[in-house]
């Protein structure tokens, strides 16, 4: 199955019927990949339909054609499947139609669709700016001839809606499609995190550019940076968070430092903060 459908399996709340609808207005963004002669249903229709029977529980593609081809008929209609003029009769496709449909479908492009669909459907988070975490995960299972897995960038807010997300390309990284995967997202005002791989000054100058603030975290892998922030008179600086809390038979503390600098060689950087945990 797509994992930009697995992705719908995660949605709170789902209403199948009314956001498989919903969805297929996004669906424009994905170009069509069968031949012009020969199609019988809409390309809307079966991407709808395939996400209706995941956000009504399917989570394989076997799962996906048995809820289609169990579906009431008045349910067809609604998600947009012919109807026969004279018995009234709704056509569903064969289970093999929509196998050979989701293998050939542009990912990214499925990617962009849901996650305009999802950051739509979204329910505001309340006062103040949106965190975005973008992050990398490696797929279960996606192991093939010339790779050890499938590695796929994603961008989540913090109610844990998947806003958008891209494969990495099998001979590269994270980097490169850090952009690609964030221009499709309306960065006004947010705040986007990432891991260490990410503190780039590309990247940062990228997100300024896109009106986006950041917390970027600084290591030893940009040695430069880590120690222009080290050398801050950290000694001096009040303690701004203390936190001790015991569990698992485990005692964490953590300590949160913040200071102001007039400047930093780092994209519109104008704070520091420093965390100390130990365990």
């Amino acid at each position: 199955m797509p994992t930009a459908l697995a992705q719908l399996g995660r949605t709170a709340a789902p209403a199948p019927l009314a956001d498989a609808v919903a969805l297929s207005g996004f669906l424009d963004l994905v170009p069509d990949p069968r031949g012009v002669r020969g199609r019988r249903y809409r390309l809307s229709a079966l991407v709808a339909a395939a996400a209706a029977s995941v956000l009504a529980g399917a989570r394989s593609l076997t799962a996906i054609t048995e809820w289609i081809s169990d579906v009431p008929a008045w349910a067809c209609r609604v998600l947009g499947f012919p109807t026969d003029p004279f018995s009234g009769a709704v056509s569903v496709p064969h289970p093999h139609t929509l196998r050979r449909l989701l293998v050939q479908l542009d990912g990214d492009a499925l990617d962009r669709a849901i996650g305009a669909f999802l950051t739509a459907r979204a329910t505001p988070a309340g006062p103040g700016p949106r965190a975005i975490a973008v992050d990398g995960k490696a797929l279960l299972g996606s192991r093939t001839r010339v790779t050890r897995h499938v590695t796929l960038l994603a961008a989540m807010d913090h109610t844990g809606h998947v806003l958008a997300q891209r494969q990495v390309a099998d001979k590269s990284n994270e980097i490169p499609a850090f952009r690609p995967l964030l221009d499709s997202v309306d960065l006004t005002g947010t705040v986007i995190t990432a891991d260490a791989l990410h503190t780039q000054h590309a990247h940062g100058t990228y997100l300024r550019e896109r009106g986006a603030h950041y917390i970027a975290q600084v290591k030893a892998n940009h040695p430069g940076l880590f120690d222009r922030i080290r050398r801050l008179p950290w000694r001096e600086i009040t303690l701004d968070h203390h936190d001790r809390t015991r569990a698992h038979h485990r005692l964490e503390i953590r300590r949160l430092k913040t200071a102001a600098f007039a400047h930093l060689d780092y994209p519109d950087a104008r704070q520091a903060l420093q965390v100390v945990r130990w365990s």
